[in-house]
């Protein structure tokens, strides 16, 4: 299968394709780690809301995405991200050495 562009209808088996985590052994295991993505998300929001940043469970919850989706990672999140939140995200991004251009 190929994804162009990621969607409502497509985002899961992309997710599941480039999920590697051989330590995960149960469905639930991988919606842990998906839900990173959420977490990820709430911590921007609350940084945008009221300066509070905790950069180092930002830190921490990207790490964990690289390790176990690997260059999936950056769409994932671009996907479930607001336009306004990709600015923030972008700079820890950077920080990873990621390719962070948007088309």
């Amino acid at each position: 299968m190929r994804f162009e562009e990621l969607n409502e209808s497509n985002y899961l088996l992309f997710a599941i394709k480039f999920y590697n985590n051989p330590q995960a052994v149960t469905k639930d295991d991988f919606e842990d780690d998906l839900k990173r993505i959420k977490y990820i998300k709430r911590l921007l929001k609350r940084y945008k809301n009221t300066g509070e940043l905790k950069t180092h469970l930002i830190l921490n919850h990207l790490t964990v995405l690289f390790n176990v989706f690997d260059d999936a990672t950056v769409p994932l999140l671009f996907y479930n991200l607001e336009d306004d939140l990709w600015a923030c995200i972008k700079k820890f991004l950077c920080f990873f050495g990621q390719n962070t251009r948007i088309s």
